[in-house]
C-alpha cells in the first residue's frame, strides 16, 4: 500500500492544484492530509491564490480516498461543506513493523507527547517545516507544508510505501527517505 501525506493547504488553490498533480503523479492507495485545509489563520499571510472554495470543490472530488485529521485552523463550519471527516484530532495508522501517530500537531506533538509506546512515530504537520527526528523511544516526521513552507523549507509532502517514508517537493523531487 501507498500513502501520500500532506499538511497545511490553507485554502491557496494553486497549491492544492500541485497537490492534486503529485497525487496523480504517485497514485498513493490513501491520502492523509494533517489539517489546516481552508483558512489561512491569522498567523499567516494569505497564501497564493487564497481560494477555499475551490479547494473545497477539489477535495470532495476525492473524498473516498482521504483520511484527515483536524488542523487548529479547521471548525465544524469547514465539516459541513467538506464531504469527508475532518474532525478528529488524531488517528492511528498502522502497519507491519511500524504505528503511527497522525495529528495535527497544535495539541500533541514533541512538547505534548500523546501515549506513545516506544518504537511508535508521531506525525503531524503544524510547523510548515519538514522534519524527521529520532527522539530515542519514538521518531517525529512531519511533510512541511504544501502551501506556507517556513524556515527555507521548500513546498512539500511525503509517501510512505513499504516501510519506507520519503519526503518530496511538490515537483515530486526526492530530498529525504527514513525506513521503518
Amino acid at each position: 500500500m501507498k500513502i501520500l501525506i500532506a499538511s497545511d493547504i490553507h485554502g491557496s488553490a494553486a497549491w492544492c492544484r500541485k497537490l492534486l498533480e503529485a497525487w496523480d503523479r504517485e497514485a498513493p492507495d490513501r491520502v492523509v492530509l494533517l489539517g489546516d485545509l481552508l483558512y489561512h489563520g491569522p498567523r499567516n499571510d494569505l497564501p497564493e491564490e487564497y481560494a477555499p472554495k475551490a479547494v473545497i470543490e477539489m477535495l470532495n472530488g476525492r473524498r473516498d480516498s482521504l483520511l484527515c485529521v483536524r488542523g487548529n485552523c479547521d471548525t465544524e463550519v469547514d465539516q459541513m461543506v467538506l464531504q469527508f471527516p475532518i474532525l478528529a484530532d488524531y488517528a492511528y495508522l498502522a502497519g507491519k513493523k511500524y504505528r503511527i501517530f497522525a495529528t495535527h500537531g497544535h495539541v500533541y506533538n514533541t512538547k505534548k507527547l500523546p501515549p506513545l509506546r516506544e518504537g511508535e512515530i508521531l506525525l503531524h504537520g503544524h510547523t510548515h517545516v519538514p522534519a524527521w527526528e529520532d527522539h530515542g523511544t519514538f521518531r517525529y516526521f512531519n511533510p512541511g507544508s504544501v502551501s506556507i513552507p517556513k524556515e527555507g523549507s521548500e513546498r512539500s509532502y511525503m509517501t510512505l510505501e513499504k516501510g519506507v517514508f520519503t519526503w518530496k517537493t511538490l515537483e515530486g523531487k526526492s530530498y529525504h527517505t527514513e525506513e521503518v
